[in-house]
């Protein structure tokens, strides 16, 4: 599907006009947007628009990394939005110049829906134009990273308390899903940062160098959620690494408990063994009271290096 938004000289929105007549027709700016295209209609981005065959191999490939391109007629974006449902990412291209900007996008995209309503809801259209559109959607995008950053820090402060008690080898699974959705997001905004900070400072783009200043609020939220992104990695390290130290202790108190035990039967077994012999002559053998003093001095023994090792703290 493709839509437009077309701006006349009497800064009046008119919609759905054909791209013939947007490239003849005499219009201070118009927006195309290429939502979901056919393969007939991703033809028209070479012809009649013309635009670059190498951005438009771009658009066609997913997906590429953000980045900027400089065309002798248009300038070429590429940014990505992340789907909160799977966390998966969707490129949405823009081409822009003085005149016109145009999206193009193979899934639907509620950032672009939203600037869109918003345009065609304003009573003004003297604050629109190519770069403003470009701002308004790179700005919903970012804003959108917001909530899916803050939901994993939600699960990692249930993962740190553990209220539910739920048993570590859970905790370390749901633990490592996170990390791998923090190294999934990062993936994505690190570029984005790049992206922008290239916008703001390159030289290529000084006609729109008066709205610079609306970008830098979105490097701004870009490095904040850098930073937490990377806070939060360096929490789920923590969280690790206590989990493991927890279990590791865990281990070794069993592991000392057990051979306490093992200790305190050593001698028990050992004078079971001697006894167990099956010698004619052995010289206990023949005891009338042999057996209850083997067992009384088993018992004497075995509570002997019970309070002993209780009395050390072995057993704490």
């Amino acid at each position: 599907m493709i839509r437009s938004i077309a701006i006349n000289k009497n800064n009046e929105c008119q919609m759905n006009i054909g791209i013939k007549e947007l490239l003849n027709g005499d219009y201070l700016w118009y927006w195309l947007d290429f939502d979901r295209p056919t393969e007939e209609e991703i033809k028209l981005l070479k012809n009649p628009l013309h635009f670059h065959p190498l951005a438009i191999e771009d658009c066609i490939n997913d997906i590429q990394r953000p980045k900027l391109d400089y065309y002798d007629e248009h300038f070429f974006f590429v940014a990505q939005a992340i789907k909160e449902e799977c966390l998966k990412r969707e490129e949405v291209n823009f081409f822009l110049s003085e005149k016109y900007i145009a999206t193009f996008h193979q899934e639907s995209s509620t950032e672009i829906d939203k600037v869109w309503d918003r345009i065609i809801k304003a009573t003004s259209m003297e604050n629109w134009d190519p770069i403003q559109v470009l701002y308004h959607v790179l700005d919903e995008i970012v804003d959108n990273y917001f909530p899916l950053v803050e939901k994993i820090e939600d699960v990692l402060n249930d993962i740190d308390e553990n209220s539910n008690r739920r048993p570590m080898r859970l905790l370390l699974q749901d633990l490592y899903d996170t990390r791998h959705d923090l190294l999934s997001i990062r993936h994505v905004i690190s570029p984005m940062r790049d992206l922008v900070y290239r916008i703001i400072n390159s030289e290529r783009l000084k006609e729109f160098r008066p709205k610079m200043e609306y970008f830098t609020d979105i490097h701004n939220h870009l490095v904040k959620l850098s930073e937490m992104i990377e806070e939060n990695r360096e929490l789920t390290t923590d969280i690790r690494d206590s989990y493991l130290s927890l279990n590791a202790h865990q281990t070794n108190r069993i592991m000392q408990v057990l051979t306490l035990i093992t200790t305190i039967f050593m001698p028990l077994t050992f004078i079971a063994g001697i006894y167990g012999m099956n010698f004619v002559n052995m010289p206990e053998l023949q005891l009338k009271y042999g057996y209850f003093g083997t067992l009384f001095v088993m018992v004497i023994i075995g509570s002997g290096m019970f309070v002993w090792f209780k009395r050390k703290g072995w057993f704490k």
